[in-house]
């Protein structure tokens, strides 16, 4: 186990930083169903570059079906799992708080939606242990991979500030929570980083394909299912390509 070095520590902290800024703004002022389907478009075409330009290749140079095919089906039950868990948690809390409703708590103040932010939570600290495989692949993987994941964590903090707001969440209780689903991820990402800084290339392998089968379940089941539920333009089909180009072309110059 390596201690963090300080580059990998400002990556690290640029995703949550953002996170904590997009969601104060969507606690303030509620975005449009336009400008998230935007983001989630260009957040999916640069995890698909990271994944297909970086993590896919370093694969390839392993050259180790069995670690490969081991890897790559545990990332695939993890994310199925992990899709399992926040769709109950979101069906709870739809259950617990319906439309035009606001739930209480205790003190007779609106109530947040515990188990919508456990979910959310086991999803960043995923997305933090993310980071830690790209560093384990290299500082080039992680830092393009840190940077893409800042795009999801954007859309995510829109979307959860804009879901605090409807349930009539104050500001301070909303970047509370907020700022507790930063610290998840920042954990995540501590724990992958320094754990995996010295492990064997079979080892790597492993870890190398269940990150690569988690980030292509992250672009095709989670953020384009998002983005789709808007009506789609070829604005919006653009920004997906976009996205995928900026970080193709990142991926040569870095």
């Amino acid at each position: 186990m390596n201690p963090m070095t300080t580059e990998q520590l400002l990556y690290i902290a640029i995703p949550p930083a953002l996170l904590l800024a997009s969601g104060a703004l969507a606690l303030n002022r509620t975005p449009s169903a336009r400008l998230r389907s935007g983001l989630l478009h260009f957040a999916a075409g640069v995890v698909f570059a990271v994944t297909a330009v970086e993590i896919i290749p370093d694969l390839l140079r392993e050259h180790q079906p069995l670690e490969t095919v081991i890897g790559f089906a545990l990332g695939v039950l993890a994310m199925l799992g992990l899709r399992s868990l926040t769709h109950q948690d979101e069906q709870l809390t739809r259950a617990d708080s319906p439309l035009g409703a606001v739930a209480a708590d205790a003190q007779g103040g609106p109530k947040l939606p515990v188990t919508l932010l456990v979910g959310v939570g086991v999803d960043l600290v995923v997305d933090g242990l993310l980071i830690g495989i790209g560093f384990a692949a290299g500082a080039k993987e992680g830092r393009l991979l840190a940077l893409a994941l800042t795009a999801e964590l954007v859309s995510l903090g829109l979307a959860v500030g804009a879901s605090l707001k409807s349930r009539s969440i104050t500001a301070r209780r909303g970047m509370g929570a907020i700022g507790a689903l930063a610290v998840t991820f920042v954990v995540g990402a501590s724990l992958g980083t320094t754990l995996l800084s010295n492990v064997s290339d079979h080892v790597l392998t492993v870890v190398l394909s269940f990150g690569a089968a988690a980030l292509l379940f992250l672009v095709t089941e989670e953020l384009l299912t998002e983005a789709h539920e808007e009506k789609e333009t070829p604005a919006m089909t653009a920004m997906f390509f976009g996205g995928f180009l900026l970080f193709l072309v990142l991926g040569m110059v870095m």
